[in-house]
């Protein structure tokens, strides 16, 4: 059977059409889900209207893909990783119209590479700069992980690719949020501008999926509005 894709969300825009959206199908959402899309989506918005500050936009975004994935703020970063891996699973597994394969084998191949390479958003990198016991090895995890993610590739795992990316933006995030970084900073622009640029394709698509997807157990929100 031949799929029937759906148009393509507008790559300017997406707010006023998820808004549109969202507002249109909101009473079949699930409590958890409907405030999780409003969040995500509420961000989404003022990101879009900073077109200026690539820091700020960055920001902007990474906390609506937060509010998209729910995450919890106290988590180490091993089971970061694992809450990443799980959602990016599912929105790859939910996504009927190949949207985010587009984006990540199509759209934004070389931005990712170069990202993922970067050493400057690997985790070890900083620990052993930072002077962290058991990461003098930085260089052969790195090397390591460029090989999984070369097989990944290969496989062209978009999970998997996605779940390795989003790991080096948290690293990207932590400099930015932890003041690790000064702001519109000449050492750091390629990263977030190649960074701001996919969250700001990628996160309208992971919010699309969400609302064609109320059925699927997404979790309990973090911060649920109380009296």
């Amino acid at each position: 059977m031949t799929k029937i894709h759906k148009p393509e969300i507008p790559s300017e825009g997406n707010f006023t059409a998820l808004k549109g959206k969202q507002r249109a199908i909101r009473g079949i959402f699930p409590e958890g889900l409907g405030l999780r899309v409003h969040r995500a989506l509420s961000w989404l918005g003022r990101a879009e209207a900073e077109n200026n500050d690539p820091d700020i936009r960055f920001i902007l975004l990474w906390i609506g893909f937060n509010a998209a994935y729910a995450a919890e703020i106290e988590r180490d970063g091993e089971s970061e990783r694992s809450v990443f891996q799980t959602f990016f699973e599912a929105v790859v597994r939910l996504d009927t119209d190949d949207r985010v394969y587009r984006a990540v084998w199509q759209r934004f191949p070389q931005e990712i590479r170069l990202l993922i390479a970067n050493r400057h958003i690997f985790l070890a990198f900083w620990k052993h700069q930072n002077g962290v016991p058991g990461y003098e090895d930085w260089a052969d995890r790195m090397f390591t992980s460029q090989r999984a993610i070369n097989v990944a590739i290969a496989g062209k795992d978009t999970a998997k690719i996605l779940s390795v990316l989003f790991d080096r933006l948290y690293v990207l995030r932590n400099q930015l949020i932890h003041g690790g970084a000064t702001w519109n900073s000449s050492v750091n622009r390629s990263q977030v501008k190649d960074g701001a640029a996919l969250l700001g394709v990628l996160l309208p698509i992971f919010i699309d999926i969400l609302m064609d997807n109320p059925g699927h157990e997404w979790g309990r929100p973090y911060y649920p509005v109380v009296d």
